[in-house]
Order: structure tokens, then C-alpha cells, then sequence
């Protein structure tokens, strides 16, 4: 078994080495360990300082594109060269590197192909009360939107069997999190939370710069991961709750035109218009976007079978 600890890069020349000096050397069940970072357009001395730490294998993005695209460069790097399990981690060293043991465990034991550490949240000392509860709210809707149990979703301390990281498809410019957990729980992949520790901050998170900006991201990315992943769920169930709205106004309306000829209740006519037009839209766009969905799941098994072909070349 091989397995790559990948870790993204954007300007972490100081906090690296220790990340990298905290990595298990070896794990039982593996036979092999390998380091690559992905390097997300640092204008300092990232990269030579991974080449002086020994690490021999990099990715290199000439532009900052985002932590999501880092990630998903790091998986296709890791599957073209190898690799059985892929380890993804932070170079600030937030998560306890000694743990890599406990995330490998359940896909060594073929108990899970994706597996997510769980941080003890409740007792971080320098998450704030506000940042808490938005994390278990955010895990909570995100179990709701992937159907899979998942308990620190915003968690990026990650392992994947290649059979996960070969079917995952990383659309999001700022954050993989939330995305690729909604992406695997509908593509059937088996998801597991195992408890992990975390270490002192070295640097203040890059991800988070505000709470609010944070919240407005990873609600966005939750909506267009259920437009994309169960888009007639997303549309047709408001479709028909407003058309059921539209017809009950509708036979109010009615009955006060025949009873007292409807005067004064224009209103109720609009509004029960606009409800059936809404209803009737919505429907409408759930059966194209289903559709769509359909070629897309199509395309995914095209582009897995693909690269299943390409690695048993290698």
C-alpha cells in the first residue's frame, strides 16, 4: 500500500518544516509513504524550502487559484503517480500528524473509502463561542445535504482510497470541504468520521478571514452542491409546495366569487397566480436540471473509467 500525504501550499515557508517534521514515517499497513506539496502560487520561499526538507514531489500552479483547486491538483497528481490512499493535511500543522494512523485505519480495514477527522470543537481554546456553533450548525446541514454521518464537515484532516479520490470532481474555487463530502455521499462512497486532535495555531487561518464572508461562502457551496447533485429534490419539492399554495388561494378565491362575486379579493387571484406560475417553473427547470444531472453522473463514470484504464497502464 502506498499512500501520499499531500499537503497545499500558499506562502507557508515558515510553518512547512514543521508540519513536515510531525509526519509519521511509518504506518502499519503501509508499505510506502510519500510527501508532496502543492504549491498555490507562493511568492516566497515555499517550494525551496520543501526541496531542503527533501520532499520530492511537487505541483507547482503558477497563479494562486484557491485551496479547493490546490486539493483537487494534489488528488489528480497523487492517482497519476500511484497512489493507494491519499492523506490530505494543512501546512499550518493545525491537525496532530500522529493521527494519520487513525484516519488510514478504516481503509485499510475496507470499512471506508473516505474518511474525515474529526476535531474535538467544543474544546479548541481559540474557536470562539459564535465560530462553534456555526460549525455544528454547518456539519449539521451538510449530513441533511449529503445523507452521510458525518461529524466535523468543515474538517480538511482527510484520507481517500483511490477509489474515492478517483470519483471525486472538485468544482468550488474556495473551499473542497463541504463539496466533496454532498459529491461522495450521492455517489454512494462510504464516508467515516474518526475522532482527531488538533495542535496550537502557528498562523492565523487564511480560509477564515471573517465569520460572516465564511458563511456566505459555504452556503453557496452547499446550495450549488444540491443544484448539481439532487437537483429535483432542490427544485421540484418547492415547485409543488408552491403550486399546492397557488391552488389553495385559488378555490379561496373562488369561493368568494361565487358566494359575494369576488369583490375585493383581486389580491388572492394575483397571489394564487404567481404561486402556480412559480410551481409550474420550478418543476419545469427540476426536470431539465435532472436531466443534466444525468449526463453529468454519465460523464463521471466516463472520466473514472478513464483514469482506471491510464493507472493499470502504469
Amino acid at each position: 500500500m502506498r499512500l501520499f500525504i499531500q499537503i497545499p501550499c500558499f506562502n507557508e515557508e515558515h510553518a512547512l518544516p514543521v508540519a513536515y517534521e510531525a509526519l509519521p514515517k511509518k504506518i502499519k499497513g503501509i508499505t510506502r509513504i510519500d510527501t508532496v506539496i502543492i504549491d498555490d502560487g507562493s511568492t516566497d520561499a515555499t517550494v525551496n524550502v520543501a526541496a531542503s526538507l527533501g520532499i520530492k514531489h511537487d505541483v507547482r500552479l503558477k497563479k494562486n487559484q484557491g485551496l479547493a483547486r490546490a486539493f483537487a491538483a494534489g488528488l489528480d497528481y497523487c492517482l497519476r503517480n500511484g497512489a493507494d490512499i491519499i492523506v490530505n493535511t494543512d501546512a499550518d500543522n493545525q491537525y496532530c500528524a500522529d493521527d494519520i494512523e487513525l484516519l488510514v485505519a478504516p481503509i485499510l480495514a475496507h470499512k471506508a473509502d473516505m474518511v474525515i477527522g474529526a476535531r474535538p470543537i467544543k474544546n479548541i481554546e481559540h474557536f470562539s463561542f459564535s465560530k462553534k456553533i456555526l460549525q455544528g450548525i454547518g456539519s449539521w446541514v451538510v449530513r441533511l445535504a449529503s445523507q452521510a454521518n458525518v461529524e466535523d464537515a468543515p474538517s480538511g484532516f482527510r484520507a481517500f482510497s483511490r477509489h474515492a479520490a478517483s470519483q471525486l470532481n472538485v468544482f468550488s474555487r474556495y473551499t473542497y470541504t463541504l463539496e466533496t463530502i454532498i459529491q461522495a455521499g450521492h455517489n454512494g462512497i462510504a464516508i467515516e468520521s474518526v475522532p482527531i486532535r488538533v495542535n496550537d495555531d502557528l498562523r492565523p487561518s487564511r480560509l477564515v478571514k471573517s465569520i460572516p464572508s465564511y458563511l456566505r461562502q459555504s452556503i453557496l457551496t452547499i446550495i450549488r452542491s444540491m443544484m448539481a447533485y439532487n437537483p429535483f429534490k432542490f427544485f421540484v419539492m418547492p415547485g409543488v409546495v408552491s403550486f399546492a399554495f397557488g391552488i389553495l388561494i385559488g378555490i379561496r378565491f373562488l369561493y368568494f366569487y361565487f358566494t359575494d362575486g369576488g369583490e375585493g379579493h383581486i389580491q388572492s387571484l394575483i397571489l394564487g397566480s404567481v404561486l402556480l406560475g412559480s410551481g409550474i417553473f420550478l418543476v419545469i427547470i427540476g426536470l431539465i436540471a435532472d436531466l443534466i444531472s444525468v449526463n453529468r453522473k454519465i460523464l463521471e463514470q466516463i472520466d473514472l473509467r478513464l483514469r482506471q484504464i491510464e493507472s493499470a497502464k502504469r
